[in-house]
């Protein structure tokens, strides 16, 4: 290389960190593409229409949610990761993309490890464990009586191979000694409407759909898989209170952007996300779901999701669990 080129080579590289810097001084200055890898109306797309809306008020642009559902959420996550890093395409990511795909896939098109940029924590929700009303068993020590005594006569049921529903019940599986048959469903809803029917006599629900329908009595919750006992269930006692220790299941929820995101920009919407989480409208629509949010750092989000992939993938790996 010559001694022009050198130099202008060396004036590039210089120049980046500023052009980066002056970059992220103007944002945002357009819409931001929220990526959404699930359909209109659930709850993942509700609280992220619900969270954007708090956002857009704080970052002076419009947020436009983008449904991008299929392959266990991994199209969606694959537009994210190869999208420009330029703080205008943000996602939501649940334990899907960030513990559960890089053990159930043998090949991913992205790394949830070193493809994304960790914005932040959206919100957590326990699954708790129902019967139908009519099953005979009224407690865990009664339903666990009953599975070691009748093995591989129990179907549970889930919203489909490789959900959290699925996976806290293999865990449960694990920690119990327990065999139960799985019946996967295509969707929560018809998975929820053959226990409540007695079809199949028991899932894991998550409280995020499955608050209202415990508390009607239309399923018999025996234990949730918190650490504490939820404020909206208090007479319900957590896995570990009733005897099934190191079994904490929850669905859980944050935001990633593009690898390379520059830092400002990444700590600009970590700020916005978390003032969010404390608006009025937000605290609300989480304690309707029965959700718990999830404010904190970017590096306390990715420590927290890292942990949960290594949890989890022991639990997938010793069922045998793929999806390829």
């Amino acid at each position: 290389m010559d001694r022009r080129h050198f130099l202008a080579a060396m004036t590039a590289t210089a120049a980046a960190p500023f052009s980066a810097l002056a970059q992220a001084q103007t944002w945002p200055d357009q819409a931001i593409r929220w990526v959404v890898p699930y359909p209109p109306g659930g709850g993942t797309d509700v609280l992220a229409r619900t969270v954007a809306e708090a956002m857009r008020q704080g970052l002076g642009q419009t947020i436009v949610i983008e449904n991008k559902p299929g392959a266990a959420t991994n199209i969606g996550a694959q537009q994210v990761a190869t999208a420009k890093a330029d703080g205008y395409t943000i996602m939501s990511a649940d334990n899907a993309v960030l513990a559960y795909n890089e053990h159930l896939f043998s090949k991913l098109p992205f790394s949830p490890e070193k493809d994304f940029t960790y914005v932040g924590g959206l919100s957590r929700f326990p699954l708790a464990l129902v019967v139908n009303p009519a099953f005979e068993a009224k407690t865990l020590q009664e339903f666990l009586a009953y599975a070691r005594a009748n093995p591989g006569k129990i179907n549970y049921a889930s919203p489909g191979n490789g959900s959290p529903h699925h996976l806290a019940m293999e865990m449960f599986k694990a920690r119990t000694g327990t065999f139960l048959t799985h019946i996967p469903y295509r969707g929560a809803a018809p998975a929820v409407a053959d226990v409540m029917g007695g079809q199949v006599p028991c899932m894991f629900l998550d409280l995020a759909s499955g608050l209202p329908i415990i508390q009607s009595g239309k399923v018999r919750a025996l234990a949730i898989g918190s650490a504490q006992r939820m404020a909206n269930l208090p007479q319900l006692p957590t896995l570990a209170e009733a005897g099934v220790s190191n079994s904490e299941v929850f669905a859980f929820q944050g935001i990633l952007a593009p690898k390379s995101l520059p830092a400002p920009v990444t700590q600009r919407l970590n700020a916005e996300l978390n003032k969010a989480l404390a608006s009025p409208a937000v605290v609300k629509r989480m304690q309707d779901f029965g959700m718990e949010a999830l404010p904190g750092t970017p590096e306390q989000f990715r420590a927290m999701a890292r942990a949960e992939a290594k949890r989890w993938g022991e639990i997938i790996q010793q069922a045998g669990i793929k999806l390829d």
